[in-house]
């Protein structure tokens, strides 16, 4: 088959992200140091060498490998990830850590298994609907299957608990689903149930309803998750428009709770202004739209519904972070994408990555031959 080129706006944007993420990762990072953090090495090799080192190799190889050969794998990748993701049970082997157990460590290297859970589930959805295209439409077959697809990532993730990357694979997933060509009364059925599920988990787990309480009012939490919401603002406000300057700023060595982690947009903020915070938010957008439209071209049903779930996931991931860092969402923990610390996180969206410019080459490649 003839073989076509990447999406040279969707590398851009990628390299944009990428390279920006580093930049504000290297100043947050002069934060921790100034705490007289012990573990600096440790963070910034986990974050740097397996997280955009491994992830860099990994989008790479991915860009390479046909994504079509994925397809008859996809219920046993998304076992292996369920297995993985389950093994933070593990004696000795899952530890906890900031009230969630959602780590393993191997080799004195730590790892949260959840984040090739995203990119497994998205496959396995892609891979049911692309071959029940026919019967989406039916309870059975349609709503039925995105029940099954996330009925173990539930019973998992909240076990954990692990409500933010929960929320990605639903999000994600859901795309797939309406994608596929879900019916009205299906979308209202997985809205309603979503509702009901979420409303039972606030009355079971207090530190869902302390989220949510918080979030509609922060005076009820000013030193749990409400402060961290506080010294964002705080950060970002004192930003002005056009920030501090890169590197300049001042929350990040004092109050701002993870300045490398969940609050890395708020350095961004206080430290590029709100010029800066636009440009992260179109830049996200423009990733949007450019996977979206590659999913619409894809040569086959499975690559259209893969880039669909694959761009969701990456953009919904980064706006529910910053929603929560200015105050419009509950805080969920999870990172920016291609900026927050994280070596897992940044390795499962880089291969994620890998496999939407593979889907735009082998879309080039069909129109062109």
């Amino acid at each position: 088959m003839k073989r076509g080129h990447f999406d040279k706006p969707l590398m851009l944007l990628i390299a944009l992200l990428v390279v920006g993420g580093c930049l504000i990762f290297a100043s947050a990072a002069f934060g921790l140091l100034a705490r007289g953090s012990t573990d600096m090495s440790s963070v910034v090799f986990n974050h740097l060498v397996l997280g955009v080192g491994l992830g860099l190799v990994a989008m790479v190889g991915f860009a390479f490998f046909d994504y079509r050969l994925l397809r008859p794998y996809a219920i046993h990748i998304f076992v292996l990830a369920l297995i993985g993701t389950a093994a933070v049970f593990v004696p000795h082997l899952g530890f906890s850590h900031g009230g969630g157990r959602r780590w393993i460590s191997i080799a004195h290297i730590s790892l949260q298994p959840s984040e090739g859970l995203k990119l497994a589930a998205i496959l396995m959805a892609a891979a049911y609907f692309s071959s029940m295209r026919k019967q989406v439409e039916s309870f059975k077959y349609g709503f039925g299957g995105f029940a099954a697809i996330l009925a173990a990532p539930v019973l998992i993730l909240i076990a954990q608990p692990d409500l933010g990357t929960l929320g990605v694979i639903c999000f994600s997933v859901a795309a797939i689903f309406f994608a596929a060509g879900a019916s009205w009364k299906q979308i209202l059925a997985s809205i309603l149930i979503g509702i009901i599920a979420l409303t039972i988990l606030a009355a079971w787990r207090p530190y869902v309803r302390d989220r949510i309480t918080t979030f509609f009012d922060p005076s009820k939490g000013q030193q749990s998750q409400a402060y961290q919401i506080k010294q964002s603002l705080i950060a970002v406000g004192s930003g002005g428009f056009t920030g501090r300057g890169l590197g300049q700023g001042i929350q990040k060595f004092t109050y701002l709770p993870e300045p490398m982690g969940d609050s890395i947009f708020a350095v961004a903020g206080e430290e590029m202004g709100f010029i800066g915070t636009v440009s992260i938010v179109l830049l996200f957008l423009a990733f949007a739209l450019r996977g979206y439209s590659i999913g619409t071209r894809s040569p086959d049903m499975f690559g259209s519904l893969l880039a669909i779930g694959i761009s969701t996931y990456l953009v919904v991931e980064a706006f529910i972070n910053i929603a929560a860092m200015l105050g419009v969402a509950p805080l969920t923990g999870i990172p920016l994408t291609f900026m927050s610390q994280g070596g897992s996180a940044m390795l499962a969206s880089l291969a994620a990555a890998g496999v939407l410019l593979n889907i735009s080459r082998q879309r080039r490649a069909h129109s062109q031959g």
